[in-house]
C-alpha cells in the first residue's frame, strides 16, 4: 500500500463562539486557497463552544472535503486549541488565524512567498492595528516590548495569530498556558530562521473578544517560565546559583548589622524583629520561585515523557462521504 501524499499547507483556525463568523471565514479561505495551486487543508479547532459553532462547523465538514473539525471536550484556551490544530496537522506549512475575522486569508500567499523563499517562519505584524487605542494597543506596544527585551527576539507583534510555520519547526513546539504568543522565541530557540511580515488587520464587526485583564496576567506568568527556559534550559544550575550567591550575601549583610547594632549600639539581636522579618520574607521569596520552577519542569516532564497531551479531543470530525 502506497503511502499518501503529503498536503502542501495546513489551515489551523481554533474557534471559541464564533458561530457568525465562520460562514464568511470560511468562504475568504476557500477563495484564497483554491487558487494557490497547492493541495490544503482547513483544520477547525473548536474550543468548547456553547453557541452554535459546532453545528456550523461540521456542516462545512460535510460540504468541503477539505475542512476537518477538531472538537474539545470543553474550553481550554487558545493556545491548546492552537497546539491540538498543529498536532493533528498533515500539511508541510502551518498557517493559523483567528476566527473573528480580524486577520485576511488574502495576506496567506505573502507569508507562503516568504517560506517559499526559505525562511522558517514567515510572523504577522499588525502594522496598523483596528482596535481600540487604550485597552489593546498600547498595553500590546508596551507587552512586545517587554517580551522583546526579555527574550532576546525582537518582534513587533507577538500577539498576531496569522503566520506561516514549517511543519518539522512547529512540531518541536509545545505549548502550555498562554504561550502561543511565545511559539516565534521557541521556534528560533530550535534554529528556525524567522521575518515579520506586515499584514492587514480589520476591525472586528461580530461577535465578542476573548481577552481580558486576567489574559495579560497570565501571559505575565508565563514570560518568567519562558526567560527561565531561554536562558536556563540548559544550565539551570546557574539559576540556582544565582540565587543562592545573593542569598547569601544578603544574609552576610544582615548579620554584619545585627552585629554592628549589637557590639556598637548594644542592641541584642532578640529586640531587632526585622532581621527576623528579613529572613523569613528572603526564604519564602526562595522557596516560592523554586517551588514555580520545580512545577513547570516536574509538568513538561510527565507530558512529554509520556507522550501526552495537556487536554482531551473528543472527535475529529470529517464529514460524511460524499452519496453515489
Amino acid at each position: 500500500m502506497s503511502e499518501p501524499v503529503p498536503l502542501d499547507l495546513s489551515i489551523v483556525v481554533p474557534v471559541y463562539n464564533e458561530v457568525d463568523n465562520v460562514d464568511e471565514l470560511h468562504a475568504e479561505l476557500d477563495a484564497v486557497l483554491s487558487g494557490l495551486g497547492r493541495s490544503y487543508e482547513i483544520l477547525f479547532v473548536d474550543d468548547g463552544s456553547t453557541d452554535g459553532s459546532v453545528a456550523k462547523l461540521k456542516l462545512l465538514a460535510d460540504r468541503d472535503p477539505h475542512v476537518q473539525v477538531v472538537l474539545f471536550r470543553r474550553n481550554f484556551g487558545q493556545t491548546a486549541a492552537l497546539d491540538a490544530g498543529f498536532h493533528h496537522a498533515a500539511g508541510q506549512v502551518v498557517v493559523p488565524l483567528d476566527a473573528d475575522l480580524q486577520n485576511d486569508p488574502k495576506d496567506i500567499p505573502l507569508l507562503l512567498g516568504k517560506i517559499d523563499e526559505g525562511y522558517d517562519v514567515a510572523k504577522g505584524w499588525r502594522k496598523h492595528r483596528q482596535d481600540k487605542t487604550l485597552t489593546r494597543k498600547v498595553p500590546s506596544f508596551l507587552a512586545n516590548k517587554l517580551i522583546s527585551k526579555v527574550t532576546g527576539v525582537r518582534l513587533h507583534d507577538y500577539g498576531c495569530t496569522l503566520s506561516a510555520f514549517r511543519k518539522e519547526i512547529i512540531d518541536q513546539v509545545h505549548l502550555y498556558g498562554e504561550m502561543h504568543r511565545f511559539i516565534p522565541v521557541y521556534t528560533h530557540l530550535a534554529g528556525g530562521t524567522l521575518i515579520e511580515v506586515p499584514v492587514n488587520h480589520r476591525p472586528r464587526t461580530r461577535g465578542a473578544t476573548k481577552y481580558g485583564l486576567m489574559r495579560t496576567f497570565r501571559v505575565m506568568v508565563d514570560l518568567m517560565t519562558v526567560r527561565l527556559l531561554v536562558g536556563y534550559s540548559a544550565k539551570p544550575s546557574y539559576f540556582f546559583g544565582k540565587l543562592a550567591l545573593w542569598g547569601f550575601l544578603a544574609s552576610f549583610v544582615l548579620l554584619a548589622i545585627t552585629a554592628w547594632h549589637k557590639f556598637v549600639d548594644h542592641v541584642y539581636v532578640k529586640d531587632q524583629p526585622l532581621f527576623l522579618i528579613a529572613i523569613f520574607v528572603g526564604m519564602a521569596a526562595f522557596q516560592i520561585l523554586l517551588i514555580g520552577l520545580l512545577a513547570e519542569l516536574i509538568m513538561r516532564s510527565y507530558f512529554e515523557s509520556q507522550g501526552k497531551r495537556h487536554y482531551t479531543v473528543r472527535d475529529v470530525y470529517r464529514g460524511r462521504p460524499p452519496q453515489g
